[in-house]
């Protein structure tokens, strides 16, 4: 009876075991070809699969809310669908990253909304919306100086502290003026969405990654367009500084003038929609 009992719980034990087995393989079979079926969807479409996918939702408080619609203009454009998604990413940053005041500043709700909100702004058709990269936002009340180049700085990133720091001042005049193309706070993040996009392999960071690439080649292919760019008053002179401050100028410019952005530089236009998948607020 003993050794009847052992050889029936011994096969049962072997069948759970067996069991878990193929429930592993079969999840991981299945997770394979969900990524090979996006693979050949991004490589022709040049977009994610999916962007907004959420079992759960982070709400803002009425006061976090009252301070994007009074402040944030992009957040007004969207439909009622996407500004739950965006407050919901918004809320998930905020609790991610850690404010922090330097020289006296004190870091109110505004501060945390109106930075978050910029930043996911930015990453609103992408994935992965948290620039992982950073871990830290310090925020002066002016500009500050900086040990990196002994020089007073109303904003910069640094890669090597994961922080991005900026002059609280300055990046309230960036939202503030809405046609003038200099906006601190997408110009500041958009370094750190640059560098992290060469970091991460996720498919956002692979999309914008490889969008850029492809519009330096555009640029590199026709100098006709290249000379009509640089010539440009449309596009301040910082800009060819190198391809990071490149990048900066031309994201201040897409979010800020965005229809004049099309008319002078359509294909650019395209290529920087591409990399930032916009398909939404009349982009």
């Amino acid at each position: 009876m003993l050794l009847s009992q052992y050889i029936s719980s011994y096969s049962s034990l072997g069948g759970i075991i067996l069991l878990v087995f193929l429930v592993i393989m079969g999840g991981i079979i299945v997770n394979y070809l969900i990524r090979m079926l996006e693979t050949a969807y991004v490589l022709k479409n040049m977009k994610p699969l999916y962007t907004h996918l959420y079992l759960f939702s982070r709400k803002l408080t009425k006061s976090q809310k009252s301070v994007l619609r009074r402040n944030f203009k992009f957040y007004n454009r969207l439909n009622d669908k996407h500004k739950r998604y965006f407050e919901h990413r918004v809320a998930c940053f905020i609790k991610d990253k850690d404010f922090i005041g330097r020289q006296g500043f004190k870091i109110t709700e505004e501060v945390k909304v109106m930075i978050s909100a910029t930043a996911v702004m930015l990453t609103f058709g992408f994935r992965d919306f948290y620039i992982g990269i950073i871990s830290k936002i310090v925020v002066y009340p002016k500009a500050f100086y900086s040990k990196t180049n002994q020089t007073l700085h109303k904003g910069e990133f640094n890669p090597r502290l994961n922080a991005l720091v900026l002059s609280w001042e300055d990046f309230i005049v960036g939202l503030d003026i809405e046609n003038d193309n200099l906006n601190l706070g997408i110009h500041e993040l958009t370094h750190a969405i640059h560098i992290n996009s060469i970091k991460e392999r996720d498919v956002s960071s692979t999309i914008f990654n490889d969008s850029f690439k492809e519009l330096t080649k555009l640029l590199a292919d026709n100098p006709n367009l290249r000379n009509k760019l640089v010539n440009s008053d449309y596009f301040r002179k910082y800009a060819f500084t190198n391809q990071f401050e490149f990048l900066a100028v031309i994201m201040e410019t897409f979010i800020e003038t965005p229809h004049e952005f099309r008319s002078h530089f359509p294909d650019v236009y395209n290529k920087t929609k591409q990399m930032l998948n916009f398909n939404f607020a009349g982009y």
